[in-house]
């Protein structure tokens, strides 16, 4: 075996709390992730070096050195297998750059699956999702796809199961938002308003809605508290948001820490109305309709 390919979803958050600023710079956070039918493509080939190549939209935003997380993916998998990191990966990238939809995290996890393969190492998943909580927050989510509550800073999962497919649009933007920026600005707010914040908790009405497959009930219940950040760095968003609640969306929710927002429809057939409604509106860059949950990175 001389190529592997690893495709990979992007995620959406229908709910973020987030905890007080910790010790360690963190926060806790309680973190439903839902994977979505929005891809990234990794390939894996033999080299005797490290090199990565990225195509796709907005690419000058994504480094091409080891401070790439799919580097640093590759580099920490072969450490812990004993052996040499050399391989030549090739990304392309559907998944927002910066976005809030966790496309760096989806890259790393697709690395470390097309790794494992290329290199006969054989590791089990668990293995993996150790490693990639060593990587960030979201890179385990996005090896084990589908629906999931984190906790921590996000990187321990437990399974949900939904009860049906979630048909979503999300309104892409303009260049990105520093996922470190909006924290801060997170707290920042919560400083100067004296804001009194708890330990962040699970919506059980939220669970509910997802194991029934429910989107009417579920689309009251999307939460981020991420948003008001979001919305003050990048105020352009709330115009974006209104018009996705004018033209019928069930819920809508900054996904992340933004910019992309992100829309629940009531059927496929919704989704391709409000995203034809979106794209007139002339809120965002661009619109892409996805359904979810799928499952995390898979060789294809």
């Amino acid at each position: 075996m001389t190529s592997v390919k690893v495709r990979v979803p992007a995620k959406v958050n229908v709910q973020l709390s987030v905890g007080p600023l910790r010790d360690d710079g963190y926060h806790d956070l309680v973190n439903v992730f839902h994977a979505v039918s929005i891809f990234d493509e990794v390939v894996a080939e033999e080299s005797d070096s490290v090199t990565i190549r990225v195509e796709g939209h907005t690419v000058d935003q994504v480094p091409v050195n080891d401070d790439n997380l799919a580097v640093r993916a590759a580099r920490l998998l072969a450490r812990h297998a004993g052996r040499s990191p050399g391989v030549s990966l090739r990304i392309h990238k559907t998944i927002p750059v910066a976005g809030g939809m966790a496309g760096g995290s989806a890259d790393a996890a697709g690395a470390l699956v097309a790794c494992n393969e290329l290199w006969k190492l054989g590791l089990p998943m668990a293995d993996l999702m150790e490693l990639a909580a060593e990587l960030g927050s979201d890179v385990p989510f996005s090896l084990l796809g589908g629906t999931a509550v984190g906790t921590g800073r996000g990187e321990r999962l437990t399974e949900v199961e939904a009860g049906g497919t979630f048909h979503w649009v999300f309104a892409l933007a303009d260049g990105g938002l520093s996922t470190a920026k909006v924290y801060a600005e997170c707290d920042r707010i919560r400083q100067a308003t004296g804001e009194k914040v708890g330990w962040p908790a699970v919506n059980e009405d939220l669970l509910r809605a997802l194991r029934i497959g429910d989107p009417k009930a579920l689309g009251p219940e999307l939460s981020n508290d991420l948003q008001p950040a979001a919305l003050m760095l990048r105020s352009r968003l709330v115009r974006t948001l209104d018009a996705g609640r004018e033209h019928g969306a069930l819920g809508s929710i900054v996904s992340g820490s933004g910019p992309t927002c992100a829309f629940l429809a009531g059927s496929k057939e919704h989704a391709t109305d409000l995203a034809v409604s979106l794209k007139a509106a002339g809120v965002c860059r661009a619109v892409v309709t996805a359904e979810g949950p799928v499952p995390g990175a898979v060789v294809v």
